[in-house]
């Protein structure tokens, strides 16, 4: 009876759930707005992300002859005729359609894991946990250095007249007689994978699919991004609860100061 109950709540509309464990979907920003923390009680600036569901197309195991472990996700729709006959056939075979997005991820462990599950924000995430999200920054085209690098620019005066926005001196002796590698020069902007680590989930909305996360994410409205269990240590937030009791070095209990004027009566 237990094992036909556990069948039961991992399978819902004839989907098989992935497990709690693992902690990682695929989605596209939709916006920022504010909304109430009822902790902090004060109003938060989130980023809305529409994740999932996405489908679990292979699971890599280090047993096998991929040599590692890692879970590839499925999400979004496109027309299948822009989908190569390959990758198409991998798809149907693990119950997904054209997917707009297939991405690999890694994970320490694959038990529970394969394919033709669906992965949602119900499972594995809620508010107060720290995720990371990874997307692509927005494209700025060819930038100077004053926006590329937050450079100061040259003196606007003395006859300058031509040189404000210049990047300064590029090379050092003349025995080296070339520009080093890295030097920060005007060049192509943005349009690079970016990962905000750390920011908390405020709000789950599992009807839509929608995940309020705290602070910015990178790349445009309707941008592809990434979301999974952070890499720092503290994988959730922590209420701290202070006691109203304060002591001293010594151990001795102080006692609140009396208000000036004395006792109110």
């Amino acid at each position: 009876m237990a094992e036909e109950t556990k069948e039961a709540v991992a399978e819902t509309n004839g989907e098989k759930k992935a497990p709690a464990t693992f902690r990682a979907i695929l989605g596209e920003k939709v916006g920022m707005t504010q909304v109430y923390h009822p902790k902090d009680k004060g109003l938060y600036d989130v980023t809305i992300v529409k994740a999932g569901p996405c489908k679990v197309v292979r699971v890599k195991t280090a047993d096998s002859k991929d040599g590692y472990n890692a879970v590839q996700l499925a999400y979004g729709e496109r027309k299948e005729k822009n989908v190569s006959k390959a990758d198409l056939g991998q798809l149907k075979k693990a119950g997904a359609g054209a997917a707009r997005w297939v991405r690999e991820i890694r994970v320490n462990d694959t038990q529970g894991l394969e394919a033709g599950q669906t992965v949602d924000v119900s499972v594995g995430f809620k508010p107060g946990d720290y995720v990371d999200v990874q997307g692509t920054s927005k494209g700025k085209g060819f930038a100077g250095v004053m926006k590329r690098h937050n450079f100061l620019g040259m003196p606007a005066s003395h006859g300058a007249s031509d040189k404000e926005r210049s990047p300064g001196s590029l090379a050092s002796r003349r025995s080296l007689g070339r520009v080093l590698p890295g030097q920060r020069m005007a060049g192509h902007m943005g349009a690079e994978t970016v990962t905000m680590q750390k920011l908390e989930i405020v709000q789950i909305d599992a009807d839509k699919g929608l995940v309020y996360v705290n602070g910015s994410v990178p790349g445009p409205k309707g941008g592809f991004v990434t979301i999974h269990e952070t890499v720092e240590t503290k994988k959730f937030r922590k209420e701290i609860v202070r006691s109203a009791i304060r002591k001293d070095k010594m151990g001795n209990i102080i006692k609140p100061a009396a208000p000036k004027g004395g006792a109110k009566k």
